[in-house]
């Protein structure tokens, strides 16, 4: 009679110092489950469409003074103890109340706004995970941006998309970041120069 034993792989419980110490090269990581992920390079239309996403939310919310806007280099500490880093981020100054300055390492929770930019790589299964640990941290929306088929699903809680906007409709900030709009389709124009 032979016994099947089973092996348990111990989930590893990072600290902000380990993280904080992983080598600056050129690679984006996050902690999911104990294990290190490396999110790879996203090419330069996605990174094009994160500048001019950051460039117009950070323009607005500095000179309204409602928070700060992150990018993707900002990792968010999760209650599970996941590192979590979306392409762009808003953290609600009422969040940030008593700081004088942003903290080196880690804001506690997930921002009030997060930004995905989808990449070849991604799979519904890591998304959907993802953004149900947003809201289970604190987000209070998400836009999905979908840079080849032109489209953003808007989020208001995990379960399912609230709304999907094409290049005829407007990013709309809401009670979240009010006041602010952007127009979908100047996410999808074409180079002109």
């Amino acid at each position: 009679m032979t016994i099947a034993t089973e092996v348990t792989k111990e989930k590893k419980v990072w600290t902000d110092e380990e993280f904080m110490a992983l080598p600056q090269d050129g690679h984006r990581y996050e902690i999911v489950d104990g294990e290190l992920i490396d999110m790879g390079n996203s090419g330069a239309l996605h990174g094009y469409i994160c500048s001019l996403l950051v460039a117009a939310l950070a323009s607005y919310v500095l000179s309204k003074k409602l928070g700060v806007i992150l990018d993707s280099s900002t990792a968010f500490k999760m209650k599970s103890g996941n590192r979590r880093s979306p392409d762009i981020s808003f953290f609600a100054k009422e969040r940030l109340q008593g700081m004088t300055e942003l903290p080196t390492g880690f804001l506690e929770g997930a921002p009030d706004l997060a930004v995905e930019v989808l990449s070849p790589g991604n799979t519904v299964e890591e998304i959907d995970e993802k953004i149900a640990e947003y809201f289970q941290n604190g987000t209070r929306l998400v836009w999905v941006i979908s840079p080849t088929q032109h489209y953003i699903l808007v989020y208001r809680c995990a379960q399912e998309p609230d709304r999907l906007l094409k290049s005829v409709d407007s990013l709309d900030g809401e009670e979240v970041i009010p006041g602010f709009t952007f127009p979908v389709a100047d996410l999808f124009q074409k180079l002109s120069f």
